[in-house]
């Protein structure tokens, strides 16, 4: 049987945990942090203007249209959290071609969820047998898996 890999994560960290069987206890593989979603904003930003803000506009009448570098408004916070989505898809990803897992199970925050849906590359989306609209992040290996089977019961 191949293993399950139990992702609990938020927008802060992600642990990995396999499990070969569901009364297993699970054993943690690997620890991930952001560590940028911890740093003040003002330590993560600068105070440049971007291509779009007025000063560069051409025509001096206000704010110029946006030209192909403009991007939809988005908090640092924000940035942050999908660059670690997309960080933890990819990494998952090359451990599912290197044959380390055949199912995912997924445990986050409420909103880090959406996240990881959103940003889980297509590959990996048929492999996801549960998931856990909850941060487990701070439970050790039986309290998550106390977690799992409770949720595969309801």
């Amino acid at each position: 049987m191949a293993a399950t890999w139990i992702v609990s994560a938020n927008s802060s960290r992600a642990r990995i945990f396999s499990q070969s069987h569901p009364t297993d206890k699970p054993e943690e593989v690997f620890d991930l942090e952001n560590e940028k979603i911890r740093l003040h904003v003002a330590d993560r930003t600068h105070d440049r203007l971007g291509p779009t803000a007025a000063s560069k506009s051409k025509h001096g009448a206000g704010a110029p249209a946006p030209n192909k570098t403009y991007e939809p408004h988005m908090s640092p916070d924000e940035k942050e959290e999908v660059k670690f989505a997309r960080g933890i898809s990819k990494f998952l990803l090359t451990a599912y071609q290197e044959h380390r897992f055949g199912h995912l199970v997924l445990a986050a925050s409420p909103e880090f969820l959406g996240e990881l849906r959103a940003y889980l590359d297509p590959h990996l989306e048929p492999l996801v047998t549960q998931e856990i609209n909850k941060d487990l992040t701070m439970d050790g290996p039986d309290q998550l898996r106390e977690h799992l089977a409770h949720s595969r019961k309801s």
